[in-house]
């Protein structure tokens, strides 16, 4: 894997540490939060959205970048660079400020690499009479007082857009439109260092994360091959084209990064692409024991599985274009991974898949034996259940709410935060020796939990030193002299060599707000949808309903396991939302195609209609809930803690999954059905 395709939490990068100083500065809290804004909005626009940026202390800004291509110094100075544009006359006097700009984009011009503008309409007027004002004169260009371009007027520019020309490469033009877009700093920052960092999850938990999906792949694959015998091998060969595919376009996209988040995408969009085979060869079996041949079972299996695989995976694409489009961090990362699994996850199973039956026919194995046969047995009346399933939902969700009603009176908070929501304390040891990230984790790490009485405890090695930065949830002027000890008893380290300061929180109330409102919007988008494919919006109630019941359910885990809320908890709910949708859309395309046949069945009831759909299914649920499950379990029994807290929870949400698609979604659209109907069945 190339060190530059991955994030921060998986490789390390460098930290650059600012100061700003608040003598004389008005609201200097206020602004100390729009810089940090401005600095993760010119590193998004770098494709760094994996990187943090933290309040240091009173004045300091950290900034944790992963390995990059470009020397640091160069990004840090691109980071704190004012970027203030002036429009100046002959006289050097400021006509126009850069502060109007509204948009800034860069671009090629006559073989040349200009920086387009847009203007408000304070900035439009201006800049139309100081270019009328100037007509044959030069109106210089100056960013941060340095003279870029001096073109000449030749007519008044009232059209509030226009073009900065100068010496520009792609690259200085792309960061310059980003530096005029996202605004000068309210602050003046001061570099006082940049130093090398290692992995806050380490080599370690991407090698174990690595075997894991290997191990979990494999045990995957011999269970399609027991169950689907042929197809299912011919499956396994599309899988591993699909891995191959998926993992070369992301190690080769610009601007895409892959972290604990994006991992979870990958699962995802591999459980995606497993069930799409399931579905396609549960419906060849039941197609040849209906009576027709291999052949037209092949056919027909693939035509009626096109539509429950088109709508789930588009569904869940149109829910990672939305994350991607308004997410910011981690989200972006996990949208575009899960994105580019489910393209080809449809690719796969719609061509490669098909191709490679085909082929095996063709070559002659064409004999039922090779595939199978599923018998339709009697229906499971789940809907007799109804009543059951709802409350058995609804007391864990209760639960759940009281669990955080009780914490939170307890110690303040409904859930177990982490330092990424709440901020914490970072703590500089200088050892006297080299340790390694297995020899923190073993012989550090205990000591700092017992002080603080919370594993949430990240390390990070600097390099070309023997020190480590700890960094644990806050602690007071007690505790910080405990681990002081702590480290002095057990590591005969010097208090001179122990330095602590206060950081602010990884995710900031703006990315929490953007990730609620993304998930927000790629919902009602999702509901549209469905109602737009099924022509009924008790469908789409139904699925979104499900699907607040998933994420309800793995909240009331957080709440009553006390499990640490952090960046990993925004990744699994990302996944649930997008594995839940995916599980309702094949119930609910069993469901249509069963109500159109019982159109000429005037003996076959709703009732039975729903019950028949949820047991045709039943296999397909069974089956890609326990693929996915064994591919999460893996990472929980391999990883490290910190993946053990993402796996954890993803787990109960794989089986909520499963529990929802089954006992819940076909029970809500009947109930829905049946009581906002004109014609009741």
């Amino acid at each position: 894997l190339k060190q530059t395709k991955l994030g921060l939490d998986l490789t390390g990068g460098f930290s650059a540490v600012y100061e700003s100083s608040s003598e004389g500065v008005e609201d200097f809290d206020s602004k100390m939060e729009g810089t940090i804004s401005i600095l993760q909005a010119r590193l998004a626009d770098k494709g760094m959205t994996e990187a943090t940026v933290t309040r240091q202390g009173d004045s300091g800004i950290r900034v944790e970048i992963p390995s990059a291509a470009e020397d640091p110094s160069t990004i840090s100075e691109y980071l704190s660079s004012p970027a203030k544009l002036e429009w100046k006359d002959a006289n050097g006097n400021v006509v126009v400020e850069g502060k109007h700009i509204t948009q800034a984009k860069a671009g090629n011009m006559n073989g040349k690499w200009v920086v387009s503008f847009t203007l408000d309409s304070e900035g439009t007027k201006a800049f139309g009479e100081a270019t009328a004002n100037n007509i044959g004169k030069q109106l210089g260009i100056y960013v941060d007082d340095e003279l870029i371009s001096n073109p000449t007027v030749n007519t008044a520019i009232t059209g509030g857009s226009g073009v900065i020309e100068g010496n520009f490469t792609s690259e200085s033009a792309q960061d310059l439109a980003t530096q005029i877009e996202s605004g000068a700093l309210p602050l003046t920052l001061r570099e006082q260092e940049v130093r090398m960092i290692s992995a806050t999850l380490g080599y370690d938990a991407l090698q174990k994360g690595i075997i894991a999906g290997i191990i979990g792949i494999a045990v995957i694959m011999i269970c399609m091959i027991v169950v689907y015998r042929l197809p299912g091998l011919m499956s396994c060969i599309a899988l591993l084209f699909y891995i191959v595919a998926m993992f070369f376009c992301i190690l080769t996209m610009p601007k895409v990064q892959l972290t604990l988040p994006g991992i979870a995408g990958v699962l995802l969009s591999i459980g995606m692409a497993v069930d799409a085979n399931v579905i396609i060869f549960a419906r060849i079996r039941e197609e040849i024991a209906a009576g027709h041949s291999v052949a037209q079972s092949i056919d027909i299996g693939f035509k009626k599985a096109f539509s429950a695989i088109f709508d789930g995976n588009i569904t869940t694409l149109i829910a990672a274009a939305v994350l991607g489009l308004r997410g910011s961090g981690t989200v972006k990362g996990f949208a575009a991974t899960l994105a580019i699994g489910i393209i080809f996850s449809m690719f796969t199973a719609l061509v490669i898949s098909r191709w490679l039956v085909k082929a095996l026919y063709g070559l002659g194995f064409q004999d039922k034996k090779f595939y199978g046969e599923k018998k339709e047995g009697k229906s499971v009346n789940f809907l007799g259940k109804r009543g059951v399933f709802f409350g058995v939902s609804l007391a864990v969700i209760v639960a759940g709410f009281v669990g955080m009603g009780a914490h939170k009176a307890g110690d303040g908070q409904a859930l177990n935060f982490s330092m990424e929501f709440k901020g914490g304390t970072a703590t500089t040891v200088a050892f006297d020796k080299d340790y390694t990230i297995e020899e923190i984790d073993d012989q550090i790490v205990p000591y700092v939990e017992e002080v603080t009485g919370d594993a949430n405890v990240q390390t990070q090695k600097v390099a070309d030193s023997n020190s480590i930065i700890i960094k644990t949830r806050t602690l007071d002027l007690d505790e910080r002299e405990q681990l002081a000890t702590a480290m002095e008893d057990n590591f005969g380290v010097q208090e001179s060599d122990i330095t602590s300061t206060n950081i602010s929180s990884t995710i900031s109330n703006e990315m929490r707000s953007d990730a609620v409102a993304a998930v927000i919007i790629a919902t009602i988008c999702m509901l549209i949808y469905i109602w737009f494919r099924f022509k009924d919006i008790r469908f789409a109630s139904s699925a979104v309903i499900a699907l607040v019941h998933d994420v309800l359910v793995v909240l009331a885990f957080y709440a009553l396991s006390q499990t640490s809320v952090g960046s990993t908890f925004i990744a699994c709910m990302l996944t649930l939302v997008g594995y839940s949708i995916n599980a309702t859309i094949v119930i609910f395309d069993r469901i249509r195609e069963n109500l159109a046949m019982s159109n000429g069945q005037r003996n076959m009831d709703l009732k039975e209609v729903v019950n028949k759909s949820i047991t045709q299914t039943l296999s397909r649920s069974i089956n890609t809930s326990l693929t996915t499950f064994i591919m999460v379990f893996m990472l929980f029994i391999l990883g490290v803690s910190s993946i053990r807290e993402f796996a954890g929870p993803l787990m109960v949400g794989v089986v909520c999954g499963g529990y929802s698609s089954v006992c819940i979604t076909g029970a809500l659209w009947y109930v829905f059905k049946t009581r906002f109907s004109k014609k009741k069945k």
